[in-house]
């Protein structure tokens, strides 16, 4: 069976991006996704990356350039500088880890439509309350999600699924891993789609 080990953070503006072509790829090769939120916060400091508030002045500007121009080629309305961003991730990545039970599709839905809420609708996905809403909106019980992610079966997963990322030497968000090969960013992903093909 054809598979892709998809790492992100929900507040990835560069995985939103992504998520749905990655949908489309898969579906279209018959290939399932593995979804892995992970910790960056815990990444960075052993590859080397630093949070956006830390970078170079330039590589601040130049981000801003390439969301600007990817939202325009993509024709996906996301917000340059939504309201509640930086913000943490961990609460929504464990409520997407506590979705498994329901399936990878519910997953993926969950993580769209919390990515959305950040990019899109200027929506705090730190808050419980704005998880549970959005977690109910894709037909998921979200009060029964959120209370779940917040317990430590869903923190172990958590812990164990960044751990799997550092040691698969993943980097930055997102990160497709087709048949050992990882490709690093949503502007890879026709790379993902011949990979697929090959598999």
């Amino acid at each position: 069976m054809k598979s892709v080990d998809y790492y992100f953070s929900p507040v990835s503006p560069w995985t939103y991006l992504g998520h749905a072509r990655l949908r489309e790829i898969a579906r279209r090769h018959g290939a399932t996704i593995a979804v892995k939120p992970v910790d960056y916060g815990r990444v960075f400091p052993v590859s080397g990356g630093l949070p956006l508030k830390q970078r170079a002045p330039q590589r601040q500007a130049y981000r801003m350039v390439e969301l600007r121009r990817w939202r325009e080629f993509l024709s996906v309305p996301i917000q340059l500088e939504p309201k509640f961003f930086p913000v943490s991730a961990d609460l929504a990545a464990k409520t997407i880890i506590a979705a498994a039970p329901s399936g990878a599709e519910k997953q993926l839905d969950l993580a769209h439509g919390i990515m959305r809420a950040c990019w899109e609708e200027d929506r705090d996905i730190s808050q419980g309350a704005t998880l549970e809403a959005v977690a109910s909106a894709c037909g998921l019980d979200g009060t029964a999600l959120v209370a779940a992610a917040a317990q430590a079966g869903a923190q172990a997963e958590y812990d164990r699924l960044t751990q799997e990322a550092v040691e698969r030497q993943v980097f930055g968000a997102p990160t497709y891993v087709v048949a050992g090969e990882p490709f690093w960013g949503q502007d890879r992903l026709d790379f993902v789609d011949r990979a697929l093909g090959r598999a």
